[in-house]
């Protein structure tokens, strides 16, 4: 299965000429991030892993395309009919050709006085686990860890990479950062990476990893 890493939380996971991509939001700017997708995942509601124009109008020129989603993205979507489906914690289905299990119920706490969203989290093939805006913790081999947001501290990765004990983790949540922040969250990952003796470090926008058992 290859990894490649977009703008932002988006990826795009490719496997025997099938293609899924997760959370294409506004800050993602790539115009080809949906070229050729066959199922489109997104973890939960937030400007920056969902714009719904934008899949409006993929699912108007592709009509394979298919988008599975939490309960509100799905219920902003509903006149879609059938082509979003709604799935939720403890799910486990295969999108093409994809085993998909999903994990997670809420969004991590952005303001003491706002109810969190709903945030669900995606496990393809058993292998690579994207969380959206949580730290929920279950066994992947592979961890999209958030790098940076306005709800998390930087002691809250190294406790979630420790927690979940990957034997890869490669940062997403990253577009908010200049290159100063870039350039310290490295350094983070370096020093996990090397006190977990595993590989943790960041994609550049648009580089692609194998990932191998």
């Amino acid at each position: 299965m290859r990894l490649t890493k977009l703008g932002h939380s988006c990826v795009r996971l490719q496997k025997d000429d099938r293609t899924l991509v997760i959370d294409p939001g506004v800050l993602t700017p790539e115009g080809d991030a949906l070229a050729g997708a066959d199922a489109v995942l997104i973890t939960h509601e937030h400007f920056d892993h969902y714009q719904a124009e934008r899949l409006r109008q993929a699912l108007t020129d592709d009509p394979r395309l298919t988008v599975y989603t939490c309960r509100a993205v799905a219920g902003d979507l509903d006149d879609l009919g059938d082509r979003v489906r709604t799935v939720g914690d403890g799910d486990s289905l295969t999108i093409a050709g994809f085993d998909v299990a999903v994990a997670g119920q809420k969004h991590e706490v952005v303001h003491p006085d706002v109810p969190p969203v709903e945030n669900i989290g995606f496990l393809i093939d058993g292998e690579v686990f994207h969380p959206g805006d949580a730290f929920t913790v279950l066994e992947a081999p592979t961890l999209l860890v958030p790098g940076q947001a306005p709800w998390m501290k930087a002691p809250e990765m190294i406790e979630y990479l420790r927690a979940v004990a990957p034997r890869r983790a490669y940062a997403v949540h990253d577009g908010l950062l200049n290159d100063f922040g870039l350039g310290l969250l490295d350094n983070q990952l370096k020093g996990e990476s090397e006190h977990q003796k595993a590989e943790f470090r960041r994609l550049q926008r648009g580089e692609s990893v194998e990932l191998a058992p």
